[in-house]
């Protein structure tokens, strides 16, 4: 458990204390960790705080017009690179390169954005877990172990990089902010390319946010999940109609967890899955095949990639 008045407190000076007397770009995905930075920062700075949503082209069904609706009294900039992060992630199948050439395009979309404004300071919702997947060698995150090197920013603020995420969310309860933000379900933020299992294409990303849509729209309300999605596995035969083809295999994936360190397979009725796989296959004609994932973590993370 977390002094959430302390930590708040604590966490508003430090922003305030690391921003000085310049401007700041911040990245706002729109999920719980990016919004709790989001308030904390705008109590620290103010005006001076310039949050930034980057669509990637690799967002679910909806993101970009909810986080609109959601942020545009916050003078949100919205910038549409999905072109850019297709075009990087071009031919890449290995997981960890994917997660680093998306963390290096974050950051040069924001470097750019940063001088237009005038910002010299990044601020972002790091998280202790990202921490620890990326040192310990399980998987690079975009905003740990995928970030360049070399960037044009003197700083780059972190303030809740030793939060789990069952914390954040009491920080975001502590400030108010909206019940469907403090217990959204996390999104990855290289979004669907790595539940797109291989190189990654606009033809893939489009068949996965339609089942990762129907996933969400099947499970989320009726089982309260930790997360669930879809993810896209490669080609298998099928027959629909009186015709071979070959097809998608997507699979679902649903966990509970605390924190997302440990995660277990949520045990849904089979008659959900029939009707979940039915759907997918009804509605994506190019998927022959639905699967579901009751791996726990460990041995396997949540995500696919």
């Amino acid at each position: 458990m977390v002094n959430t008045e302390k930590f708040i407190r604590e966490s508003i000076d430090e922003i305030m204390a690391a921003a000085g007397d310049d401007r700041v770009v911040m990245a706002l995905s729109g999920g719980v960790d990016s919004s709790v930075c989001a308030a904390l920062a705008a109590r620290a700075i103010g005006d001076r705080l310039i949050p930034i949503y980057i669509d990637t082209g690799l967002m679910r069904k909806g993101e970009t017009e909810r986080i609109r609706t959601i942020f545009g009294t916050i003078h949100l900039q919205v910038v549409d690179a999905g072109d850019e992060f297709l075009e990087v992630l071009r031919g890449i199948s290995d997981p960890e390169t994917k997660r680093k050439a998306i963390g290096e395009r974050f950051i040069r979309v924001f470097e750019r954005e940063a001088r237009k404004q005038g910002a010299k300071c990044l601020l972002q919702g790091t998280i202790y877990p990202d921490r620890i997947e990326s040192e310990g060698g399980i998987k690079s995150h975009h905003n740990v172990g995928g970030m360049p090197l070399h960037m044009e920013f003197t700083k780059v603020i972190e303030p809740i990089r030793d939060l789990y995420k069952d914390e954040v969310r009491e920080v975001a309860g502590a400030l108010g902010l909206p019940g469907e933000i403090q217990h959204r379900m996390p999104f990855p933020g290289p979004g669907l390319a790595v539940r797109v299992l291989g190189d990654v294409t606009k033809e893939k990303v489009a068949v996965i946010r339609e089942a990762n849509w129907i996933v969400e729209d099947e499970l989320v309300e009726k089982y309260r999940p930790w997360q669930c999605f879809a993810a896209l596995l490669g080609l298998g035969i099928g027959v629909k109609g009186d015709n071979r083809i070959h097809g998608w295999i997507v699979a679902i994936r649903a966990v509970n967890s605390r924190d997302g360190m440990t995660a277990d397979p949520l045990e849904i009725p089979f008659d959900q899955l029939v009707r979940i796989g039915s759907r997918i296959t009804s509605d994506i004609p190019s998927v022959a095949r639905v699967v579901y994932d009751i791996t726990a973590k460990p041995p396997a993370t949540i995500e696919y990639e």
